[in-house]
């Protein structure tokens, strides 16, 4: 693949766009995001807060921990963090300056305005309304779709902003459509590394001191350290241990910035630090490294693409995969490997559900990343799944097919009866 190709650029766009910052998990960060946005369209502090959220928004923010709020999870915890502290300038990272004296003034804040939540009716997966209201004036915010693409706002009945919910704040977001297995392995073959060494080399030093911090400390199940502790420091199992350690960490209160991918943290984290881990113990070049998180991080893109940004489908599963592939690829493997490690670990584990943001997504990041391994080992034996064979196809991109068609399409009804177990049974 050459420089002046589309597809190199295309590819290049999409990791620019993808690969970014973010403190904490997404689903509440993106909820302090339009809160904070709304505070600063409202030019003062709202007495009043009405949140309307998705149901997938409310999955993923009903038990996480929002960022520096002293452990406080929830829907109304993560506006009024975004009200009293947020930086709206900062995006994802909204939330990455809050003060010693702020924490404390979001504690009575919280505790004292009226902040009302609602499910919004809306058939979008990602979708927030914020209201705030100060006296006689008021504002709405709405996010739709991906995590900060403001849709509309208003302040006072004048509309200052309003486009179609399936538009991008980027106007000129990269074509999706142009990725393939065959394309990402071509183009980490061929990328010249200088268009994406400074990218990588974020993700790696971010996603790293995460997954330290989460051996390190006390966090949720500590799912990292049991890990280590039961099954001892081999490298599969340490690739394993550091993704989910920096799960652990993320989802249960720390303050550190990581890298994420496909709108995700955690899947920011399973595409990379297994990878990092195997490059370690085989002593690979910093830039056979480069090229392998290029296949990991594109083809869980590639595999999400088709699913969307949030499902009842666990976002893990597609980004172990991924993984998978890029640790194939250090180990020798050429595109034949990696299209039979992908199919191989989708066979395995495409049954597991998302039900929400929690201490046990450390979990399944560890059986997703081994079930990625594990495919390329298989194939190592000479042994496969065939297309037929439940949701596998003859071919790579057919099976990447029907996963999404099941991610998107085939577990809306699941996704409902989680949201509903979630919210409704004791």
């Amino acid at each position: 693949m050459k420089k002046n190709d589309i597809e190199y650029k295309t590819y290049l766009d999409i990791l620019n766009r993808e690969l970014v910052p973010a403190m904490g998990c997404t689903e509440p960060i993106a909820l302090a995001y339009c809160a904070a946005k709304a505070r600063a369209v409202l030019d003062s502090r709202p007495q009043k807060v009405i949140v309307e959220a998705s149901g997938n928004i409310i999955k993923n923010v009903k038990s996480v921990i929002v960022p520096n709020t002293n452990g406080a999870k929830g829907i109304a915890a993560a506006a009024a963090i975004g009200i009293v502290a947020g930086r709206e300038d900062l995006e994802l990272e909204v939330l990455s300056h809050v003060t010693s004296g702020q924490k404390a003034d979001f504690a009575e804040y919280l505790k004292n305005t009226e902040i009302q939540v609602k499910q919004a009716e809306s058939s979008l997966l990602l979708d927030i309304v914020v209201r705030v209201y100060d006296g006689d004036s008021h504002a709405v915010v709405r996010i739709a779709d991906s995590h900060t693409n403001i849709v509309y706002m208003e302040k006072n009945g004048e509309v200052l902003l309003e486009k179609a919910v399936d538009e991008r704040s980027e106007m000129d977001m990269p074509d999706y459509g142009l990725l393939s297995v065959q394309g990402i392995y071509d183009f980490a073959q061929t990328v010249d590394l200088e268009d994406v060494a400074s990218l990588l080399d974020r993700q790696i030093s971010y996603n790293t001191v995460i997954s330290r911090e989460g051996l390190k400390g006390d966090y949720g199940a500590n799912i990292g350290s049991v890990l280590l502790e039961t099954y001892g420091d081999d490298v599969r199992n340490r690739a394993k241990a550091k993704a989910a350690a920096g799960s652990d960490a993320r989802m249960n209160g720390c303050e550190l910035p990581v890298v994420i991918n496909s709108g995700s943290g955690n899947q920011g984290m399973t595409v990379s630090l297994p990878v990092i881990e195997y490059a370690d113990e085989l002593q690979s070049s910093r830039d056979m490294l480069y090229r392998a998180l290029i296949i990991s991080n594109l083809n869980a893109i590639h595999l999400k693409a088709g699913i969307g940004r949030l499902s009842a489908f666990c976002g893990a599963i597609s980004a172990g995969a991924a993984a998978g592939a890029g640790i194939a690829y250090l180990r020798g493997g050429g595109y034949d490997e990696i299209a039979h490690t992908l199919v191989n670990a989708l066979a395995i584990t495409s049954g597991i559900i998302c039900d929400g943001a929690k201490a046990s997504c450390a979990a399944k990041i560890a059986a997703a990343v081994d079930a990625g391994i594990f495919g390329y080992d298989m194939y190592l034996k000479g042994q496969q799944f065939y297309g037929g064979e439940g949701v596998v196809s003859a071919g790579v991109e057919n099976t990447i097919r029907n996963i999404g068609l099941l991610g998107k399409d085939g577990m809306r009804e699941t996704d409902r009866e989680i949201l509903y177990i979630m919210t409704c049974v004791d």
